[in-house]
């Protein structure tokens, strides 16, 4: 039986509630007014509305969320946040992993681990230190979500997972490798080991990296960049690959900067399992949702 998951990422959920001035405190000051001058025009609600209307067309068995829901991590934010998730469907079949921008303030953090319970509740690794990394399985496939999302300095926008998240997550995949489950890992910030912008990548992607040789995936995916992303990091029994998508609500720009989601085809188990993909998104040109063909995985 074939079990069809879509990707999305980025969605950047709007409006920005007006904030409280005392809110307005160091970071998020300057990430609202970079809000109310380029991002808000740059991301589009009708469009993401248009986007999921085409996704949830297609029926898929699962959705994967990974980060950035939020633009300046405000508690008023993560309610308009939640209602959007609850729109995608039941949570058992929504899961999502916070980015930079739902993690933008270290005095967000509690409000965003209360919000989203439902979309992140799993198994959890034996010792593990939080509610990241978890393991939802459905059907022959095993969701693991991982948390890339921390407070940055100002201008900063990198990504850390942490020594215990990366044991833990190994012990959840070398779990899921003895059921015979197909590995999905989710990860808001890209994490192959390949230059990035300054202050954007995961700055433990070399940890990261290490992980994957050892205990393997079937599929990574990702978002962060804004843009579709292929690239694929060595397991134990081959090459995993890796695969990011656009923001979800991406108004205008490149061909594959534009809003985008993916839907993976995933059949077998295990090791033995087939993947296919293909992006579907905003056309060039036009207002309206299509297909953009397979991606080579």
């Amino acid at each position: 039986m074939t079990f069809l998951l879509a990707h999305l990422s980025d969605p950047h959920v709007g409006p920005l509630p007006r904030p409280r001035r005392r809110e307005l405190i160091g970071k998020r000051a300057t990430g609202y007014l970079n809000w109310r001058r380029t991002r808000s025009r740059a991301h589009s609600m009708a469009v993401l509305e248009e986007l999921v209307a085409d996704m949830q067309a297609h029926r898929p068995s699962h959705i994967a969320v990974t980060g950035d829901i939020a633009n300046i991590g405000l508690p008023a934010e993560f309610k308009l946040a939640r209602r959007w998730l609850e729109s995608l469907g039941d949570p058992e079949n929504v899961s999502f992993v916070p980015g930079n921008h739902d993690a933008y303030v270290r005095r967000a953090l509690p409000d965003l681990a209360r919000t989203f319970v439902p979309w992140t509740a799993g198994e959890l690794a034996a010792g593990g230190s939080g509610p990241f990394p978890f393991m939802r399985v459905r059907g022959e496939a095993a969701l693991i979500g991982l948390s890339s999302g921390v407070p940055t300095p100002l201008f900063v926008a990198s990504g850390y997972l942490g020594r215990s998240q990366i044991e833990a997550a190994a012990r959840l995949l070398d779990e899921a490798r003895r059921r015979g489950l197909v590995r999905v890992v989710m990860i808001h910030h890209p994490p192959q080991n390949t230059p990035s912008r300054f202050g954007r990548g995961l700055v433990d992607a070399p940890n990261f990296a290490a992980l994957i040789r050892r205990a393997g995936a079937e599929l990574i995916i990702h978002g962060h960049n804004h843009k579709l992303c292929l690239a694929r990091i060595e397991g134990p029994a081959g090459l995993v690959p890796v695969v990011g998508v656009p923001s979800a609500s991406a108004a205008s720009g490149f061909p594959h900067q534009r809003a985008a989601y993916h839907l993976f085809e995933i059949s077998g188990t295990g090791v033995n399992c087939k993947i296919t993909a293909r992006a579907r998104g905003l056309l060039p040109g036009t207002g309206t949702v299509g297909d953009f063909g397979p991606l080579v995985l």
